[in-house]
């Protein structure tokens, strides 16, 4: 896993940054886990989770925050729930993802095969949505991918809006490791060192796109863990 996070915080994203002002502006509020399990898996609640999947999977752009935040965090507690199954497919890519390269429509092609595959399997595989952003923007599909760059920003503010990244007691959470590396990625900062806080927290710095030390935060993955090891006992 370590090596996947290694190459993972190498991968540089082109999907659109998430805008400063919208992460300012968010309401940052820690996550009553107990309640969002509670309200996904109740047929009568409307963040039930069949639903709030369905309509995430539209191609529309009407969920907001709040149902992001319960699909988001709220895929924990299913049952096909697995943190670390996302493959090292998109790692492929890499050498496609160069600024200075820009796709060609074969490239273009074949990522938006693999990509929307993978998210068949994986709907919260973010670099895999990455990658589809851009091929489709490379073949002139700006709609769809005005699209799904609208999901993948919410995906990504409904982790911003769990704390402010500060400290561990404001701590951000994710549902995957990788995720770590695609929001910093697209807040346009690059990974500069990962530490491991044993047994709930992650400190990863960062510096900024002039390679200066712009700090860095704080992830909160003891749910991630106590999830996928209830789920996955066979891996303790």
């Amino acid at each position: 896993m370590k090596r996947l996070l290694t190459l993972l915080a190498a991968i540089v994203l082109t999907a659109a940054m998430l805008p400063a002002q919208t992460l300012t502006q968010l309401k940052r509020e820690k996550p009553d886990l107990e309640a969002i399990r509670k309200a996904t898996l109740d047929r009568t609640s409307p963040y039930y989770y069949p639903r709030l999947m369905a309509e995430f999977q539209r191609n529309d752009t009407l969920m907001k925050i709040d149902k992001f935040r319960h699909l988001y965090l709220g895929a924990m507690f299913q049952e096909d729930y697995n943190p670390y199954r996302s493959s090292d497919r998109e790692l492929q890519y890499r050498a496609v993802l160069d600024r200075s390269k820009k796709l060609t429509r074969q490239e273009c092609d074949s990522v938006i095969v693999t990509a929307t595959r993978s998210l068949e399997d994986n709907p919260f595989n973010l670099g895999e949505m990455v990658m589809l952003i851009n091929a489709l923007r490379g073949k002139g599909k700006t709609n769809l991918a005005n699209i799904w760059q609208y999901k993948l920003n919410y995906l990504l503010m409904a982790i911003v809006s769990t704390g402010t990244g500060d400290d561990e007691e404001n701590a951000w959470y994710v549902i995957e490791p990788q995720h770590e590396y695609v929001l910093l990625n697209m807040m346009d900062l690059i990974v500069s060192d990962h530490i491991f806080y044993d047994p709930c927290y992650e400190y990863i710095a960062v510096k900024n796109t002039s390679g200066r030390d712009a700090g860095g935060f704080y992830f909160n993955i003891g749910p991630l863990l106590e999830e996928y090891y209830r789920k996955h006992p066979d891996e303790l």
